[in-house]
């Protein structure tokens, strides 16, 4: 018994081969993810519930608003830390301290024009009353996700993972615990802003070796190289919270705040789905980025494999939610959001499409072709509006639905033309050999 401990211990902490160290970050990633989004989901359910569909759509307004006004601040300088210290691990903490005063400045700024501007971004006044408390959930975030970078590019996801599912644990605690007290809004956006901002300590804390003397390392010099490297990285996230948040900003324009309860609620189950590829994806980018420059074929067998891993769940999901959507929805979030179901269905089919982008735009950075996403996002986020604007009015959350699925199909087979004229990858040869098993 003793032995079988010491070894999973050894597996769980220790980086060994480059083969453990993928399948070691991995399983911390996904009990991080899965357990973090649980603990989540579980406050979001409740707390769907308890408010109702119009005060759930408010809230979500008002948290989609403020995510996407903060992303900007976003311009990939985690990546960039993560991607530049794992090649180069001797300029860990100057990368880490130039990027920390970088990303410092850049959300005070973001944060003061949002403050100012946000009693202009809604006519719901209890919209307008949570959105600053919102506002500084998604700085701490942004500010955790900067320590979450260090430990990816140490390959120490066990630190990400745990400070992960200690936030989101402090979140769900703290929403019963306000909500229970005063059931409105204000009191679910303080449990968020709190619990984010004590995850945030926590990491800290733990990478306090190289917390502690940040300003010591600050390096004027690779400010430049860091804002113009960077933004390139920045363009995928930027991507992904304009698809995530666009339709939720432009349903509360051009429709009712229950509507916006119903989209929510369906796309908080679709999101929790899309935990695998990222998980997948995150552990594969240090290795990714060495063998692209040592071994470029075997890099591209590997990713090969993982984007038919991913698949074949995407496929698994996608079948069985849209062919049980209605209990699904009746199940978590009660009879309140059955017009959720249609919505929730079209959603499930977005996995086919995210599950192998996920991969392929990491392979992107992992190659170096970052630039490439500026065609991508752009392309995103006027497919995005332009679909929204034309089916939102006609079709209601059912056309949000649709708009993110055709602007996900487009942007995706972008990327897949990108990467195959960049280095001739193909899922042929990983498709064979799948069709090759014999499974009976």
């Amino acid at each position: 018994m003793t032995d079988i401990f010491t070894k999973l211990k050894s597996f769980l902490i220790e980086n060994q081969t480059p083969s453990q160290t993928v399948k070691k970050n991995a399983t911390w990633l996904f009990f991080g993810q899965i357990g973090s989004r649980l603990f989540r989901a579980t406050i979001v359910i409740y707390a769907a519930r308890l408010l109702g569909a119009e005060h759930w759509g408010i809230f979500s307004y008002a948290l989609g608003i403020a995510t996407f006004l903060t992303s900007f601040s976003d311009i990939g300088v985690n990546a960039l830390l993560t991607k530049e210290a794992s090649r180069h691990p001797e300029l860990k903490d100057r990368y880490l301290s130039t990027a920390f005063f970088v990303k410092l400045t850049l959300l005070a700024i973001i944060v003061a024009i949002v403050l100012l501007l946000f009693p202009y971004l809604t006519n719901a006044p209890e919209a307008a009353r949570i959105m600053p408390i919102l506002i500084f959930v998604f700085v701490f975030d942004t500010l955790r996700d900067l320590g979450s970078s260090i430990a990816r590019a140490l390959q120490k996801m066990q630190i990400e993972a745990l400070t992960q599912i200690f936030t989101n644990f402090l979140i769900a605690l703290l929403g019963f615990l306000f909500l229970m007290n005063s059931k409105d809004t204000h009191a679910l956006a303080l449990a968020y802003a709190l619990g984010s901002g004590l995850g945030l300590l926590s990491i800290i804390y733990t990478l306090r070796d190289h917390f502690r003397r940040i300003g010591s390392f600050f390096t004027l010099s690779l400010v430049k190289p860091i804002l113009s490297t960077a933004w390139p990285f920045g363009l995928m996230g930027l991507m992904g919270t304009v698809n995530l948040n666009t339709d939720i900003v432009m349903l509360g324009w051009l429709r009712t705040p229950a509507e916006v309860g119903y989209y929510a609620a369906a796309q908080k189950i679709v999101l929790l789905l899309y935990v695998l590829p990222t998980l997948l994806a995150t552990s594969l980018f240090p290795l990714l980025s060495r063998l692209k420059s040592t071994n470029p074929d075997r890099a591209n067998r590997v990713l090969g494999k993982s984007v038919m891993f991913v698949l074949f769940f995407a496929a698994l999901f996608a079948v069985f939610g849209i062919i049980f959507a209605e209990p699904l929805i009746l199940l978590i979030f009660g009879e309140a959001y059955a017009p959720s179901t249609l919505t929730f269905q079209i959603l499930m089919a977005t996995l086919l499409i995210v599950y192998p982008s996920t991969l392929l735009g990491n392979a992107i950075f992992a190659y170096d072709y970052q630039k490439s996403f500026v065609k991508f996002v752009i392309i995103s986020i006027l497919g995005n509006t332009g679909f929204n604007l034309l089916l939102i009015p006609s079709f209601g959350i059912a056309g949000a639905a649709a708009s993110t699925l055709l602007t996900q199909i487009i942007v995706n087979w972008l990327m897949w033309h990108k990467l195959k004229t960049l280095n001739g990858f193909t899922i042929l040869p990983s498709l064979k050999e799948y069709l090759s098993m014999k499974l009976f």
